[in-house]
C-alpha cells in the first residue's frame, strides 16, 4: 500500500447525498479480485450513457477534474453493501482522498485498508471547499498535521491515531501481519512442540 503524507490537487465536487457502493462501482464489475482496472468503471452509470459513451457534463469526465485526486462528496458517502471494490475503484481512478460530512462505517474503514484518506468535516466547511473546486483551484492536505489548507485558510480534521499511522507508513492488513511475523513464528513453534499431531508435515 502506498504511503500517504501530503496531497495537493484540484478537488472534484460531487454534491450527491447517500452515494452507495453500487453507484461507486456497480455489481457487474465485482467479478474480479484484482485491485486494478476498476477505475474506468467508477461511477459507471453516472459517467456513461446507454451506448457506453462518456456523459460530458459529469464532473469526473471534465478537465481538470478527470485528474482530481480529491473528491468532495455529499453526506453518508459509501453506504450500501460492504464491497471493497468501491475503494479499489476510487484508488485506481486516482482518487486518494474523499472529503464528506459523514461516511458509512464499513466504507470508512475500508478506505484506510487501501490507502485512501477519508476526511470528515462539517457541511459549512464542505461548502467553502466546493468553491475551490468550482474555481478549479488546488487545495492541500497534510495528514501528519491533520489539516486542509486552502487559500489563506485551513481546516483541522481528526483521524484515529492507529489509522493515521497505517496510512503514513503504508500498512495494510497484510503488512501489519508481517510486522508481527516473529511473534507468529514463535507461536507456531510453541504449538508444534505442544501439539505435534495437528501438523501434517
Amino acid at each position: 500500500m502506498q504511503k500517504f503524507n501530503t496531497l495537493k490537487s484540484i478537488p472534484a465536487y460531487l454534491p450527491i447525498v447517500n452515494i452507495d457502493t453500487d453507484m461507486i462501482i456497480p455489481k457487474q464489475f465485482l467479478k474480479t479480485i484484482k485491485r486494478t482496472g476498476l477505475g474506468k468503471n467508477l461511477f459507471f452509470e453516472m459517467r456513461y450513457d446507454d451506448n457506453g459513451n462518456k456523459i460530458d457534463n459529469f464532473i469526473l469526465n471534465k478537465h481538470p477534474f478527470n485528474d482530481s485526486k480529491i473528491l468532495i462528496a455529499g453526506k453518508n458517502f459509501g453506504c450500501g453493501s460492504s464491497r471493497e471494490h468501491a475503494p479499489w475503484a476510487l484508488l485506481d481512478f486516482g482518487i486518494t482522498c474523499v472529503i464528506s460530512s459523514s461516511f458509512a462505517d464499513i466504507f470508512y474503514s475500508n478506505c484506510f485498508k487501501n490507502g485512501i484518506l477519508p476526511i470528515i468535516i462539517n457541511e459549512e466547511k464542505i461548502k467553502e471547499l466546493s468553491e475551490y473546486a468550482n474555481r478549479k483551484e488546488e487545495i492541500f492536505i497534510n495528514l501528519n498535521d491533520e489539516k486542509i489548507v486552502y487559500g489563506n485558510s485551513e481546516i483541522k480534521f481528526k483521524i484515529d491515531s492507529f489509522k493515521k499511522k497505517c496510512l503514513l507508513e503504508g500498512l495494510d492488513d497484510i503488512a501489519l501481519s508481517l510486522k508481527k511475523s516473529d511473534k507468529i513464528k514463535t507461536f507456531e513453534n510453541d504449538l508444534r512442540d505442544k501439539k505435534p499431531w495437528i501438523f501434517n508435515d
